[in-house]
């Protein structure tokens, strides 16, 4: 179909749906329950960036800014830009050990309901089959629809597939090689790899030149090409989608989406950041970081096991599975999703550096998800000394918490009540659970450990809920499953 017979499409959907292009009709919005009962999924960064391996994601960009670090690597091992500039990866990215269900056995081990593979990010590459554009694993690289692989072999292991889309920024992403002489110069067509390559927004001017209609009109397509071949369950938007110019295309692409959903019978959701959605419209997301408090809407976070980069580099700093295990309890104490990210390389396999941390959360979570999965948020998100520092980026330091820090959730007529560092003498005191406590003035049937045969001893007072253990010793947070009548 050519892009005037889809926008056709797209139009007949939307008058026909019961979704129509407005804020209005879009704030009828639902957040699907398995989404918000799944708390946990994987992102995955892989692509094109993955073989310099060098920096971050952002290669393709910074690669053609003189004197960065990514343009004198590129020089140093790969030669002149004009020579050898980013499409020149193509024919290196095979994938040549890329096995989708061994990704899905790893996924499915590290407890997540959900996966995210980002399948176009700023570069422009697809990773997935396209009619609309012939820069994909489909026609070039590893000729295979990578995509189709994934959505197979998450099926089989029960996971959900969800895509990314970060198109948006490409309006921009590669302009800095006009600066220059390299082989993003013009003429530039649509349909061109570099393609539009337009003059890229500072950080006091965010918008810059605004995307044309036809470059908005391009990304409409590749986003709903996507959703009606791969019927994702969430589609996730990257930022720079709040620019005003995209608004109306915004709002299309949700009431098509949205309408889709009801088609195939199943509800779907959108991510977003920066307010580019109405609040209510669709799920708002937070980079790299999270809310300091309970929230009364539904919320995810995306962060990444590395704290430098989101795909695979040669240098990644990663996190500990204690540290993102202990960020996942809070988000969920709080209403929200975490999102993690991870990096393969380039030939398709993901490193045991990723493998290992995803599969010590798989452990926890073994023994543990009866306080994470399905649950809902309590009175109280719970208590503790750490402030959250809130908003996006502010993941870079690891967060200090002590066994003063309590997280809960809560199903049924069982509170969950989880000490994010368990003390070494064993004594916890829960001060949301003393005598005439704000919070609960109810009946405490019993109280087990979730993972541990030992039973503990308590007693409520007029200062605290206090535990007391002899055996439990544990390096990753402990949870306590307490009965309410």
């Amino acid at each position: 179909m050519d892009k005037t017979g889809y926008l056709q499409v797209i139009k007949d959907t939307i008058e026909c749906g019961r979704f129509k292009d407005t804020w209005d009709s879009l704030s009828e919005f639902e957040v699907p329950s398995w989404y918000k009962q799944a708390k946990f999924g994987i992102f995955i960064h892989w692509g094109l960036y993955s073989v310099p391996a060098f920096g971050s994601e952002w290669y393709s960009r910074n690669m053609y800014i003189q004197g960065s670090p990514e343009y004198e690597h590129h020089l140093a091992v790969y030669g002149k830009h004009t020579d050898f500039g980013y499409k020149d990866f193509i024919p290196l990215f095979k994938a040549e050990r890329f096995n989708a269900a061994e990704w899905a056995e790893l996924f499915k081990q590290s407890g997540a309901k959900y996966v995210m593979p980002v399948a176009e990010h700023h570069d422009g590459y697809q990773m997935y089959k396209s009619a609309y554009s012939h820069y994909n694993t489909y026609e070039m690289g590893p000729k295979r629809d990578l995509l189709t692989e994934m959505k197979a072999a998450f099926a089989e292991q029960g996971l959900e597939l969800c895509v990314s889309s970060h198109r948006a920024e490409h309006w921009f992403f590669m302009s800095h090689g006009k600066e220059f002489e390299s082989d993003v110069q013009e003429p530039l067509a649509p349909g061109d790899f570099y393609w539009p390559s337009m003059p890229e927004p500072d950080h006091h001017d965010l918008y810059g030149s605004p995307p044309t209609d036809e470059f908005l009109e391009d990304w409409l397509i590749r986003c709903c090409e996507l959703v009606d071949q791969y019927q994702p369950k969430v589609f996730y938007f990257d930022w720079w989608i709040q620019n005003a110019v995209f608004k109306p295309y915004l709002k299309k692409f949700a009431a098509y989406y949205y309408n889709k959903g009801e088609e195939w019978g199943f509800p779907v959701a959108i991510n977003y950041k920066h307010d580019a959605f109405m609040f209510g419209a669709a799920v708002p997301d937070v980079e790299r970081g999270q809310f300091a408090g309970l929230k009364p809407y539904f919320w995810q976070t995306d962060t990444a096991v590395a704290k430098n980069s989101w795909c695979y580099t040669e240098n990644n700093n990663y996190k500990s599975a204690a540290e993102i295990i202990r960020d996942l309890v809070d988000i969920v104490s709080k209403n929200g999703n975490l999102l993690l990210n991870i990096g393969p390389k380039a030939d398709g396999t993901i490193p045991e550096a990723d493998q290992n941390i995803l599969l010590e959360i798989g452990g926890w979570l073994d023994a543990n998800g009866e306080a994470i999965y399905d649950t809902s948020y309590w009175r109280t998100f719970g208590e503790g000394p750490t402030e959250i520092q809130e908003g996006q980026f502010t993941d870079g330091q690891t967060k200090l918490f002590t066994s003063g820090d309590i997280r809960f959730t809560v199903k049924g007529s069982v509170l969950y009540a989880t000490v994010l560092v368990y003390p070494k003498k064993g004594s916890v005191h829960i001060q949301s659970l003393k005598e005439n406590s704000p919070h609960f003035q109810g009946i405490i049937k019993q109280i087990s450990i979730l993972g541990f045969d030992e039973v503990p001893a308590w007693k409520r007072t007029e200062e605290a809920l206090i535990l007391t253990t002899t055996t439990v010793a544990s390096t990753l947070p402990v949870v306590f499953r307490i009965e309410l009548d």
